[in-house]
């Protein structure tokens, strides 16, 4: 039987579907990812997120907000 939840929201806590979680993969990737990435590691890929979204948004025009009236 599968249950339609939505994460990111039902399961903040931890996982309420327990095995029967259909992103079961996804939790075995991640646990490999944090036990083979060093803390350096990873903090060096979130600045080059930052500076990739910083550097998106830079290259986008203004967009303005008008006052309704």
């Amino acid at each position: 039987m599968s249950q339609e939840v939505n994460c990111a929201e039902a399961c903040v806590n931890g996982c309420i579907l327990g095995d029967e979680c259909p992103n079961l993969e996804y939790k075995a990737q991640a646990a490999q990812f944090i036990e083979n990435t060093s803390l350096d590691k990873m903090l060096e890929m979130a600045e080059e997120a930052v500076r990739k979204k910083m550097l998106e948004r830079a290259s986008q025009p203004p967009q303005w907000v008008l006052p309704e009236d």
